[in-house]
C-alpha cells in the first residue's frame, strides 16, 4: 500500500480507501462485510469511509464492528453527515442542532470517540454556510473530529467554506467527489480550486459502479447479482452508463490493461490516483477478492502514452460539464 497526505495537513491516508455506501447493512450480509473489511485491512488499507445515512445508519454499525479490536491510531476513519436519518425536519442537513446530533449518533454507532474526518455531505442551500461551518468548528474542538471535509461541493462553495474554515483556524483538508474516467466533471473548476486552497479529493466510484470493469457486455444481460441487477445496489445511478456506446469503448480498454499489467479495476482505480489532487480512490466490495484486486492499484505510474489513448477511446462518452457537480445523478 501507498500513502498520501490530505491536503496540506499532517494526515497520511492510504492511497486506496475502503468504503461501504452500497454494501454494509444494505446488499451484502455482515459476515460478508466483515470479511470485506478484514481483507481491506491485510492488504494495508488503513483509511475507511462511511456515512450516516448508509443503510440508514446500519453501515456505520456494521465498519464500527468491522473495526473493533484493531488499534484505533492506526486507522483514519471517515463519515458524512447531511441526509435524512430520521423522520424529523431536523434529521437532515447542516443546521447547528443537526451536526451536533449527528456527530454524537456515528460516534456510538462507530464505536469511536472520534472520527478522524467529518465530511459535509453536500451542501446545504437552507442553513447559513457560517452557522454549518461554525458547528463544525465547535465538532473539531469537541475533539469528536479531527479534520472537516467536504463531498460533491461546487468550486465557489469550497472556496467559501475555506475562508471561514480559516477564520475560524479550523482544518477543512479535502473534498469527496465523484471521479472517473468517464466522469471528470471535477477537472475544470473543483481541482483547481483545491490545489489553490490546499484541499485533496478522496473519491468515489472510481470504477463507475463497475461498467470500467468490463463485466457489462454489449448486447448481453447484466451478470446476476451484480449491481446493475440489484435494486439496492445502485441501479438508478448506474442506468446512465450501461449503454452500447459506453460498454463498446470500455472493451476497447481491455488490450490498454493487458498492455499494462492490470485487470480493468485495477486500471480505473489507477487512472484516478494519477491526478495528483487526489489523495485518495475509495473502492467497495461486496467479496473479499474485489478488495485484494483493487489495492493491486496503488503505487502504478500510467506512462502520457498510455492515459492519452484511454482519452482517445473514451473522449466521446466522458462527462466533462462541471455544473454536474451535485446534480441528481450524483447520489450519496
Amino acid at each position: 500500500m501507498e500513502f498520501r497526505h490530505l491536503g496540506r495537513s499532517g494526515l497520511i491516508v492510504s492511497e486506496i480507501s475502503y468504503g461501504n455506501w452500497l454494501t454494509h447493512g444494505s446488499q451484502v450480509e455482515e459476515d460478508a462485510a466483515l470479511a470485506c473489511v478484514r481483507a481491506a485491512l491485510d492488504e494495508g488499507i488503513t483509511t475507511f469511509d462511511t456515512a450516516d445515512v448508509y443503510a440508514g445508519t446500519r453501515a456505520e454499525t456494521v465498519l464500527g464492528k468491522a473495526l473493533a479490536g484493531e488499534r484505533r491510531e492506526g486507522l483514519e476513519i471517515f463519515t458524512k453527515v447531511y441526509w435524512p436519518t430520521g423522520p424529523g425536519k431536523n434529521d437532515r442537513g447542516l443546521s447547528r442542532k443537526h451536526i451536533l446530533e449527528s456527530i454524537d449518533g456515528s460516534l456510538r454507532r462507530l464505536g469511536t470517540d472520534h472520527v478522524d474526518l467529518y465530511q459535509a455531505h453536500r451542501y446545504d442551500y437552507d442553513t447559513p454556510l457560517e452557522e454549518t461551518m461554525t458547528a463544525f468548528a465547535d465538532v473539531v474542538r469537541s475533539g469528536k473530529a479531527l479534520y472537516i471535509g467536504v463531498s460533491e461541493w461546487r468550486a465557489e462553495e469550497i472556496r467559501a467554506a475555506a475562508k471561514l474554515a480559516a477564520e475560524l483556524r479550523v482544518p477543512l483538508v479535502s473534498n469527496q467527489p465523484q471521479y472517473n474516467a468517464i466522469w471528470r466533471v471535477i477537472e475544470s473548476e473543483v481541482v483547481p480550486t483545491c490545489e489553490d486552497l490546499g484541499l485533496s479529493q478522496i473519491v468515489f466510484s472510481p470504477i463507475a459502479q463497475g461498467v470500467l470493469t468490463g463485466k457489462y457486455k454489449v448486447g448481453q444481460q447484466p451478470p446476476a447479482g451484480s449491481r446493475a441487477t440489484d435494486e439496492k445496489g445502485g441501479k438508478d445511478m448506474i442506468s446512465r452508463w450501461m449503454r452500447d456506446e459506453v460498454l463498446s469503448r470500455v472493451a476497447q480498454l481491455e488490450p490498454l490493461a493487458a498492455e499494462a499489467g492490470l485487470s480493468l479495476a485495477q486500471l480505473a482505480v489507477a487512472w484516478v490516483l494519477q491526478n495528483p489532487n487526489v489523495a485518495s480512490a475509495i473502492v467497495g466490495a461486496s467479496r473479499p477478492e474485489q478488495v485484494r484486486d483493487n489495492v493491486k492499484a496503488a503505487g502504478v505510474t500510467l506512462d502520457k502514452g498510455l492515459l492519452a489513448k484511454i482519452d482517445e477511446i473514451l473522449d466521446p462518452v466522458i462527462e466533462r460539464d462541471p455544473a454536474r457537480t451535485q446534480s441528481p445523478a450524483s447520489r450519496p
